[in-house]
């Protein structure tokens, strides 16, 4: 369960707060808000939930032992690149769609395709971003909801909120995210609209 406490701290200041002190305290507040993002990425290249779950924790181990050696200012690209390279890694190691691996990596090389993808890229960080915005409550509802795929009784007996509260906290999260990724899209147009 998520410590309410530090909801209001950005990323940005726990980064800060880690690399003053080296306290793993602050990596523990800071890596469950991007299970979302990182999960997203796994599943992207792995296309298995369990592979992309193990994927997901060899993630954060590895920020964990890496950090240190880093000074890290945009943490949520940092910890991106981190996540793909730890899937290719996976792919070559184990052999698995090694060709259409390939045919992915030659195809992300297209111009137009390449566009796309960073541009996939970039809304996922987004996303992770704003999702870390929410009410835990709405935050927590979301993560059981899309990424482990449960249901409004599951989640009410893993929280203790109601089924009619878990429904109100996916709405709200899903409208709250809506307005946000649309707000930020019209600060930064840049996608040529």
């Amino acid at each position: 369960m998520r410590n309410k406490t530090y909801d209001h701290i950005t990323n940005e200041e726990l980064l800060s707060r880690y690399y003053h002190d080296r306290d793993n305290k602050w990596l523990g507040i800071l890596l469950p808000r991007f299970t979302l993002l990182l999960f997203g990425v796994c599943m992207k290249y792995l296309k298995n939930e369990e592979d992309a779950k193990d994927s997901v924790q060899q993630v954060f181990l590895k920020v964990i032992n890496d950090l240190p050696k880093y000074e890290v200012t945009n943490f949520p690209s940092w910890i991106y690149m981190v996540a793909k390279n730890n899937c290719l890694m996976r792919l070559r190691d184990k052999k698995m769609n090694y060709d259409e691996w390939k045919e992915n990596l030659v195809i992300e090389q297209e111009p137009e395709k390449k566009q796309e993808h960073l541009a996939k890229e970039a809304m996922l960080i987004k996303l992770q971003e704003k999702v870390a915005m929410l009410k835990p409550e709405q935050q927590q509802c979301i993560r059981y909801f899309y990424l482990e795929k449960k249901s409004y009784q599951q989640i009410a007996e893993i929280t203790g909120f109601t089924q009619s509260q878990v429904k109100s906290y996916l709405q709200n999260g899903k409208r709250n995210l809506e307005i946000m990724m649309s707000e930020s899209e019209n600060k930064n147009p840049s996608n040529g609209r």
